[in-house]
């Protein structure tokens, strides 16, 4: 088939959930093929979840595709929740999920918050990986935080302003904080409008275009109540990793074969961190798209990242 285009929509062979210490229990699946070339799908946010068009990305007949809902995503529960979720947990579970699925290792497929936390999971368990194809990339710097927060008023005004003015001005220096206290608060009618003015303001950003079905998914109750939470719950405490330790441990990994796929118009997640990630490891390869923003459904993202997983497909042969 041509390398640009999707696979054809399949359903999952086996779905699940698996227990992980109170309260958290994850939503998995497999596609594909039952005893192809292992990949694990891991999504962005954090919170976001994983959708049935992900799979979509990955050669059925050839690759086994696992997908899972992270902690507090998608359909896993309890949704939004934030205790005990932190970047170590989830490495544990991408772990548990390994094991209890009886893999010996495999291909990891993330994006955006996705890429974080693959480059987190490598370089925790590099003999469990076989290669890594990452979008979107986002370390979790002061600075990328920073930028969301702020920065991206620049290109997107009206998305920042919709963003913003839920906020009492007074607020606005730490619109993080401001946020947190209010997404947190158990309370549905405070809770529930920040998660959306939240999870809208990225939906608007995150393609080159304006794209109305983009924005309209990012503001269903479930996708904004666990993106917004859990990603206000992450940036308040610095993704629990120290500050530039992705790309210190590198060396954990740099044998291990990567593609990087960058939008040169990503504005959620700016060209400036994949260009470090590469001068960082140049052993990767290296894909620009010229026009593309964020969205890994954008046209030229898309062909790229079925073009990596084609090229893994033959080198796997």
């Amino acid at each position: 088939m041509p390398s640009h285009e999707l696979f054809p929509p399949i359903d999952p062979f086996e779905t699940g959930r698996l227990a992980r210490g109170e309260p958290h229990v994850i939503y998995w699946e497999q596609s594909g093929n039952p005893k192809g070339a292992p990949v694990v799908f891991l999504h962005g946010g954090p919170g976001a979840g994983a959708s049935p068009d992900h799979r979509r990305f990955f050669d059925p007949a050839h690759y086994r595709i696992v997908i899972f809902d992270q902690r507090g995503a998608g359909r896993s529960t309890p949704l939004g929740e934030i205790a005990n979720n932190t970047t170590q947990d989830l490495i544990g579970d991408i772990e548990a999920l390994r094991e209890h699925l009886d893999i010996e290792s495999w291909l990891v497929f993330g994006g955006s918050w996705g890429s974080t936390l693959a480059l987190a999971y490598s370089q925790a368990h590099p003999r469990r990986v076989t290669g890594l194809i990452l979008r979107g990339i986002f370390l979790c710097s002061t600075a990328e935080i920073d930028w969301f927060l702020y920065g991206m008023r620049w290109i997107h005004p009206e998305a920042w302003r919709r963003f913003s003015d839920p906020i009492p001005e007074a607020e606005r220096g730490d619109l993080l904080s401001a946020y947190h206290r209010r997404l947190i608060d158990p309370d549905p009618e405070i809770h529930m409008p920040a998660a959306r003015a939240w999870s809208t303001y990225e939906g608007a950003c995150c393609t080159l275009l304006p794209s109305p079905d983009t924005v309209a998914a990012f503001s269903r109750d479930q996708m904004a109540l666990g993106l917004a939470r859990i990603e206000a719950h992450y940036f308040t405490n610095r993704i629990f990793l120290e500050e530039g330790q992705l790309l210190r441990d590198l060396d954990r990994i740099r044998k291990i074969p990567g593609v990087i796929v960058q939008g040169r118009y990503d504005i959620v997640c700016p060209i400036a961190t994949a260009d470090s990630l590469h001068h960082a490891w140049p052993e990767a390869d290296y894909a620009i798209v010229p026009d593309a923003g964020h969205s890994a459904m954008e046209p030229g993202v898309r062909r790229a990242l079925v073009a990596a997983t084609e090229r893994f497909k033959a080198n796997n042969r």
